[in-house]
């Protein structure tokens, strides 16, 4: 049975290719565009609004190709402190480099990077060096003086004017970045402010996927974006200044409510004229809402977004990676949604598994973990870990099985091979963790499938696995994080840890 859509990505297209098209020349045909999100593998939009393909960013720009280039953005302190993206489990410096590469192998042209808010940091100025060296061309912008209340400041020689002018030679630039605080706003206001020096009518627009404006504000959609947001603070409301306009209800988030009154007073100053936006929401050019052809399945997806960030955010806590006030924000929020966590199919039954391993005495350093995995057709399948492999291993192992029609008897692993990935981990490697991890599972498999054809039918069935839900009731060690984010599955997990060792690498 096929996953149920309430997303029309073809309709999407369509819509957003055309009012870009439209906005760009309201402005002489110059149009600098801040792109939130993820341009790239937007995930979170795929889970909440079924259908979405996680890559249709990237196909609205192909059909933009003739008219746009793109600038990407990286917060300077973003890497000094070598933040992650949790969905790759990569540095947002290391994302860059392969957001450069995707866009490229795509036909796509990226004009350069711009180095936001740098102090000149040892590390920022190496990786500055590694992007030049390999032909990349970077810029740096400092902080900006005077913002964000003293106008006359910022949109002055000292303000804007102290930044590194980006030369771009298409009517469309795409300003994107790997993630957000990345300076995105700061880049395009400083080339406004370069290019009306210049004599040049140019103009800006805000294209961001979530909220969506024009869907309740407790829709669970928009709900969900607060939810992935709750370690940043921020929160959706009514944007004020379209409803004073407008008569009309439209929905934004805090950040670009807040700063609405300062960006409108440095665009008239740039631009010497009364601004043609009236608010935040009349920035955008989104038209994500218009594309959904199914609310009932968006707001159930929405509703297992909010829980996943719970469950996450959790997670993340014991691991000292995020504080207490997001994990009660996120709580709150799915309670809101009169949702739980045991509202995700998946939780009970691994929970039941890991009751099971611990009462048939299985488990590796006397812990006992239990996975569940819920196919495309609402089966659920189970798992649990063992002196011989991690509980992940397991499910996957006998989800491709049940995918492939293969009896559960019969084993996709022989025990030497087994025997051997254990004996190379212990006796060369001198790891203490001898089952296998789902990365180790994997590559065993593969070595199977040469010369078992039953194992062959298996691992044919692992790209069915992609979009599955998952859950495990400890914490996941990296290879099994590392093996489950590349068959794509949707994971959380208890916040317990997997062993007894402080250190799990």
């Amino acid at each position: 049975m096929s996953r149920r859509i309430g997303f029309d990505n073809e309709q999407y297209l369509e819509e957003q290719s055309s009012f870009i098209i439209d906005r760009a020349r309201q402005f002489g045909n110059k149009l600098y565009i801040e792109f939130g999100g993820k341009l790239i593998f937007d995930y979170h939009a795929a889970r909440i609004l079924p259908g979405f393909d996680p890559n249709v960013k990237v196909r609205l720009l192909q059909r933009l190709k003739q008219e746009s280039e793109i600038i990407v953005c990286l917060y300077a302190g973003d890497i000094a402190r070598k933040k992650i993206r949790a969905d790759f489990g990569i540095t947002y410096d290391v994302d860059t480099l392969r957001l450069i590469d995707d866009l490229r192998s795509r036909g796509l042209e990226v004009r350069s990077v711009v180095v936001t808010r740098f102090e000149e940091q040892s590390s920022v100025r190496q990786f500055i060096d590694r992007l030049e060296r390999r032909g990349v061309k970077v810029y740096k912008h400092g902080l900006t003086k005077g913002y964000p209340t003293n106008v006359d400041l910022i949109v002055s020689e000292e303000g804007y004017g102290a930044n590194e002018f980006i030369e771009t030679e298409k009517p469309i630039v795409i300003v994107t970045a790997p993630g957000p605080g990345s300076g995105k706003l700061g880049t395009c206001l400083s080339q406004l402010y370069h290019e009306h020096k210049r004599g040049i009518e140019v103009g800006y627009a805000k294209f961001e996927t979530f909220p969506i404006w024009n869907i309740p504000l407790k829709h669970p959609v928009n709900v969900a974006y607060e939810s992935a947001t709750a370690d940043l603070g921020d929160c959706n409301e009514v944007d004020p200044y379209h409803l004073a306009a407008y008569g009309v209800t439209s929905i934004n988030y805090n950040r670009d409510v807040e700063v609405f009154p300062v960006v409108k007073r440095i665009l008239e100053r740039i631009m010497g004229s009364v601004s043609v936006y009236k608010s935040p929401t009349d920035m955008g050019v989104n038209r994500a809402g218009f594309a959904i052809c199914d609310d009932e399945v968006v707001r159930e997806a929405a509703i297992q977004e909010i829980i996943r960030r719970y469950c996450r955010y959790s997670c993340e806590y014991a691991m000292g990676l995020a504080d207490e006030k997001t994990v009660e924000r996120s709580q709150l929020l799915m309670e809101e949604m009169g949702a739980s966590v045991m509202d995700r199919k998946v939780v009970g039954a691994a929970r039941e598994a890991a009751i099971r391993a611990e009462g048939r005495g299985k488990g590796n350093e006397g812990v006992f973990c239990g996975v569940a995995i819920e196919l495309a057709d609402g089966t659920i399948i189970s798992g649990e870990n063992s002196t011989l492999m991690h509980a992940a291993s397991c499910v996957v192992l006998n989800a491709i099985k049940k995918l492939a029609g293969i009896p559960d008897k019969i084993h996709l692993l022989p025990p030497n091979i087994i025997e051997a990935v254990s004996n190379l981990k212990k006796s060369v490697l001198k790891s203490k963790q001898l089952s296998l991890d789902l990365e180790e599972t994997l590559i065993a498999l593969s070595i199977s499938a040469t010369s078992n054809t039953v194992a062959q039918l298996a691992m044919a069935e692992l790209t069915n696995l992609r979009g599955c839900e998952m859950h495990i009731t400890h914490i996941p060690t990296s290879g099994d994080e590392a093996g489950l984010r590349r068959l794509g599955v949707n994971l959380t997990s208890d916040p317990n840890f997997a062993g007894k060792n402080l250190f799990m690498g």
